[in-house]
């Protein structure tokens, strides 16, 4: 097995929900992050081998294999073969694991991972949803003779009564994620990641208009305080305890991250920021849904021999703030190096993309702290945990 490295990770900005990212087309910011991060690296497209995109919702704008067309759209190599794949939140983080994989395996030396999605024009769900009933549902009679069939957010509900969270718990965590993600913001933090897009925006039709977006900055976190949290309704039963303040923003956005060979770095000058020491894909149970960061993290722990406290910095998904509780409760990680800049609840969820958004805020943070390990983690409905551990070079 060869050592994988990443030479560089970054995002668009986060748009927020019918924002200034709504009105692009998810090929033109997705197309972007990949090009301009490869004119900052000066990796030549037709060097990259393979591109792995993530997307749940592969239809209409996003359908006909996004990962591809973005590629082509924007004047990738056409000798580079893309393709698109679905672990729902997971997607790009599993990109990122297929990458590593390929990699390490000798079937390649250089691999870009990515994901997209615009969730302002393509709702969640919206994959699910035929035009009529003659293209049926995604959930057949025969998966409820095996499995209760639960959403996300009834998921989270039943994490937190597992794992005995609070509403004043979950209340607190979300205030602390705008806090963190404010303050991350205003200090410059994640300048480095971020890739500025200039896009034609899109009519209601997605018709390109002479319009052009211009965007350089996030336009999330929001203000808020516990008095105002407090006073938010439960999102999914009246005895819940998730709001919308403390579950993730839906958002715009699109990630990439560029992996190869320590050699092929070596041969083409450039620098590692990590050394990706671990991926995981797991398995767990398909009603609670959201427990997969728990055993992706204790697989990531024992393949590489280390302990919890080893960890310099988490970036653990906040789908739901039980998420991120319940997993810091079983593993016993330090709060102060989860999220240190604040997570999908300040920052948003760009569903496909945001596995590639994690990894980037993670490598960047070990870079900026010259912190040594990084671990990401994040619940993927269905049941499943995704899981990358990365080293930073010195």
């Amino acid at each position: 097995m060869r050592n994988v490295v990443i030479v560089d990770a970054a995002r668009s900005p986060v748009g927020r929900k019918n924002g200034s990212l709504g009105g692009a087309h998810p090929t033109d910011v997705l197309g972007q992050v990949m090009m301009k991060m490869l004119a900052r690296t000066g990796v030549d497209s037709a060097t990259v081998e393979q591109v792995i995109g993530g997307c749940i919702n592969k239809l209409a704008a996003q359908g006909m294999n996004v990962t591809r067309t973005a590629w082509l759209a924007h004047g990738g190599a056409i000798t580079t073969p893309c393709i698109t794949i679905d672990s729902q939140c997971g997607s790009s983080q599993q990109s990122t694991t297929l990458a590593h994989s390929i990699i390490a395996s000798g079937q390649a030396d250089v691999v870009m991972a990515c994901g997209v999605e615009n969730m302002t024009r393509l709702s969640v769900g919206a994959d699910a949803v035929g035009r009529d009933k003659k293209m049926g549902k995604p959930i057949s009679r025969s998966y409820f003779e095996q499995h209760e069939f639960t959403s996300q957010f009834e998921g989270a509900e039943r994490l937190a009564e597992k794992y005995q969270v609070t509403r004043d718990d979950t209340d607190a965590f979300g205030l602390e994620s705008q806090i963190r993600a404010k303050s991350a913001v205003d200090a410059g933090y994640f300048d480095s990641q971020i890739i500025p897009i200039e896009a034609p925006v899109m009519d209601d039709n997605f018709e390109r208009t002479d319009a052009v977006i211009t965007m350089t900055q996030d336009e999330v976190p929001r203000d808020t305080s516990l008095d105002a949290l407090a006073s938010l309704k439960p999102v999914a039963r009246e005895d819940g305890i998730h709001t919308a303040g403390t579950s993730s923003q839906i958002a715009d956005g699109a990630a990439a991250v560029l992996l190869m060979t320590e050699e092929k770095a070596a041969e083409l000058g450039l620098t590692p920021m990590a050394v990706v020491r671990a991926s995981a894909l797991v398995g767990c149970d398909p009603v609670i849904m959201l427990e997969g960061p728990i055993p992706a993290t204790e697989k990531l722990l024992a393949e590489t021999q280390l302990n919890i406290e080893d960890i310099d910095v988490f970036e653990v998904n906040e789908a739901f703030a039980s998420v991120v509780l319940s997993w810091a409760k079983t593993v016993g990680a330090d709060m102060k190096k989860v999220n240190p800049n604040g997570g999908a609840i300040a920052l948003g969820h760009p569903l496909g993309a945001t596995g590639c958004f994690l990894i980037a805020k993670a490598v960047h943070e070990l870079a900026r702290t010259e912190g040594r390990f990084g671990l990401v983690s994040m619940c993927c409905g269905g049941g499943l945990g995704t899981g990358t551990l990365i080293e930073r070079v010195a």
